[in-house]
């Protein structure tokens, strides 16, 4: 697993030195599907997800022959598998300067899913790990604008238990690996998701992948 991670923060740095504004987003796709497959990933685990500006606010893009323009956010959602096992990861990129609203968004995204990181423990349920992250966009104003659920286990397939959401009562036990994505999507504007894969270990959660946030 650790390999897989390793690639797939990888390819998100990559990424992120390549891209420029002008680029569409099948563009981006292929450049991340290239380096994953040169760089040791034994297939591509799901259908890269590259979505700028308004496309950015349906969770599971494809990607399109728009053209990324400065300032939009760009979620990136890319995997890589290594030795049959897979990791999971998005990163939101903005080309150029971002506004107030990015910045906002962005902001609540990450405080989610670093609360959530800093206050899961072994013994919770699927459902009240997702309370942790949700709850702060609730009181920011945008509970209806995170409409999945925070996570689900990976390693052999790309969607495994546990579930986190708000309706899981899977049980967080040692050892478990899966994926914390809080994410904020709005319609006509974009939307930011930040996703790692994380293990549980010592009964907290300890992040796989550790691309730039």
């Amino acid at each position: 697993m650790s390999r897989a991670t390793e690639t797939a923060d990888r390819a998100v740095a990559y990424i992120a030195r390549k891209a420029r504004p002008g680029m569409t987003e099948r563009e981006m796709a292929w450049e991340i599907e290239r380096f994953l497959r040169e760089n040791g990933s034994e297939k591509v685990p799901f259908p890269i997800i590259v979505a700028s500006g308004p496309n950015a606010a349906l969770p599971h893009a494809v990607p399109t022959e728009r053209a990324i323009s400065p300032g939009d956010p760009v979620i990136i959602d890319l995997g890589a598998t290594v030795e049959g096992y897979s990791s999971d990861l998005s990163r939101t990129l903005c080309l150029g300067t971002p506004d107030e609203k990015y910045a906002e968004v962005y902001g609540l995204v990450l405080k989610a899913q670093l609360f959530a990181l800093e206050g899961l423990r072994v013994g919770m349920t699927g459902a009240q790990v997702d309370s942790l992250a949700r709850q702060i966009i609730k009181e920011a104003g945008y509970g209806d604008a995170f409409g999945h659920g925070l996570g689900h286990g990976v390693g052999l397939a790309v969607h495994e238990k546990p579930r986190l959401g708000p309706n899981s009562d899977d049980l967080i036990v040692e050892d478990m690996v899966f994926t914390i994505e809080p994410g904020i999507y709005l319609p006509g504007w974009g939307g930011v998701r930040i996703e790692d894969t994380v293990v549980v270990r010592d009964g907290k959660a300890e992040a796989l992948t550790r691309a730039d946030k």
